[in-house]
């Protein structure tokens, strides 16, 4: 299976059950696609990518279920495909041929638990009493002794992922911050992110071709760095031939949130930001005497959707974006009157792609309603720039810090429930490197950031100001009504 579009053979087989879901919705869905999707995909006679092309199609079959929304009564937006999730070791520590049986033992002298001995000049670890701890891994003069998890459970900063007694992943929703990173890095894509595509394509067909109501796309900046065979105001116009009346950008939403943020800051004297909902909700989780900080501002996707339902209040709004957490947070209190469905860069390149439309062909659209600093919020550190600058116009003092990945995340804010932070302003990304590198995001890496900055720089507008007008007015003009 060539992968031309993505970082991983695993988001390649994910867009094309999209895809072929999306043409199967064109033509009229019916129990078929579970039988006739697999075997278009997985042709066979031999298996490309599991033991048999028979698993490889229940996987798909599986696949396809979450593509159509997933388990209705698992609210997390992540699941594990327990059919896919077998082929990972699970042996914690083990000590590795490399060992050489010298006499030092300094494994044997730093193990808390005692669970390291020596048989036949070679170290023996005793998995009942083993911890985990690694200590003996670092004690090793050789390296010979390794602490081997799954990448899925290293993946996961949020300790939310443990291995059952059957060897399947589990995911405790209750620490679960839906930031995705498992479904990114599981090499076998045993976990999966729900789609909502079928849900977008019926807000876009019943609307009636933007007759009875229209359909606004509102993007994330990051987009910017994910179609790289095309420009962004090409990507733009092929968006308005899926039937998008108009198209967004979810900038222009993080505009508005930088300056009530900054107005919070300036009032409150020390604030976490709320542009990332997978980093509101580990400080919920896990910092829960901290959730006082957390800005009360909606993140830029929901303050874009506010703008929308204020100028057109019979609109429809799509966030189109890199992460799974948003996914959870369109249904949120916050978010359920603003954003009506999420999909993401992966879904909306099945979608062009299960419409055969070509983007590098088409004309360019102008995408011209953010500035720079609503731009930037796309990477780590964009937030950062721009409340310094603000704070520095309103005439005070902003000490911020941008926390890239909830390690970082973590190590600050324990700094802060300690009382040792030097920062008042804390700007956290669940992912790391920011939204460049969100887990539906086609593809991730340095250049990424490049391509946000570069777009930033574009912006006609360098502040804020004429995005909070535009808000102010739209929401004068919907009290005049």
């Amino acid at each position: 299976m060539q992968n031309r579009l993505f970082d991983t053979t695993v988001q390649q087989i994910k867009y094309e059950v999209i895809k072929e879901l999306i043409k199967a919705y064109d033509n009229g869905l019916n129990n078929e696609i579970f039988h006739d999707i697999p075997i278009k995909i997985m042709p066979g006679p031999q298996a490309s990518l599991r033991c048999c092309v028979y698993k490889e199609r229940a996987i798909l079959q599986e696949r396809l279920k979450l593509a159509m929304g997933g388990d209705k009564d698992n609210k997390n937006v992540v699941e594990v495909i327990d059919i896919a999730c077998d082929e990972c070791p699970v042996d914690g520590v083990f000590v590795t041929p490399a060992c050489r049986g010298c006499i030092s033992h300094r494994c044997i002298e730093v193990c808390p638990k005692q669970a390291i001995k020596i048989e036949g000049k070679h170290a023996v670890v005793d998995k009942e009493k083993c911890i985990e701890c690694g200590r003996c891994t670092q004690a090793c003069p050789y390296n010979a002794i390794i602490l081997q998890k799954r990448p899925c459970v290293l993946s996961c900063k949020a300790n939310a992922i443990k291995v059952n007694a059957d060897k399947k992943a589990v995911i405790d929703n209750d620490k679960c911050v839906g930031c995705g990173a498992c479904v990114y890095q599981c090499p076998f894509g045993a976990i999966s992110d729900k789609s909502y595509i079928l849900d977008a394509l019926d807000i876009l067909k019943n609307s009636e071709n933007n007759t009875k109501y229209k359909v606004y796309a509102i993007i994330a900046p990051a987009i910017v760095a994910q179609f790289n065979y095309a420009r962004i105001e090409q990507v733009i116009t092929g968006m308005s031939k899926l039937g998008f009346f108009q198209v967004v950008e979810t900038a222009i939403g993080a505009d508005l949130t930088l300056d009530h943020e900054a107005d919070e800051l300036k009032e409150r004297g020390t604030l976490t930001t709320s542009c990332c909902p997978s980093f509101v909700k580990y400080i919920q989780i896990n910092f829960p005497e901290l959730a006082k900080y957390i800005s009360d501002t909606p993140s830029p996707m929901v303050m874009a959707g506010k703008l929308l339902k204020a100028l057109d209040p019979t609109g429809k709004v799509i966030f189109v974006g890199p992460c799974t957490s948003k996914k959870f947070e369109f249904k949120s209190d916050k978010a359920k009157d603003f954003i009506d469905c999420v999909i993401s860069f992966e879904e909306l390149q099945a979608f062009l792609d299960a419409r055969n439309i070509d983007v590098s062909t088409l004309p360019d659209t102008a995408l011209d309603n953010a500035s720079y600093y609503g731009r930037i919020f796309a990477r780590s550190g964009g937030i950062v720039e721009g409340v310094t600058d603000l704070a520095k116009e309103r005439g005070f003092e902003a000490k911020p810090i941008a926390m890239s990945g909830l390690d970082e995340c973590k190590k600050q804010l324990l700094m802060l429930k300690v009382n040792k932070s030097p920062y008042n302003f804390f700007e956290g990304m669940a992912c790391d490197g920011g939204c460049v590198n969100g887990a539906l995001c086609l593809h991730h890496g340095p250049k990424s950031l490049t391509d946000v900055n570069k777009y930033g720089a574009m912006a006609k507008e360098k502040t804020v100001e004429n995005s909070v007008k535009l808000y102010e007015l739209a929401k004068g003009n919907k009290s005049d009504e």
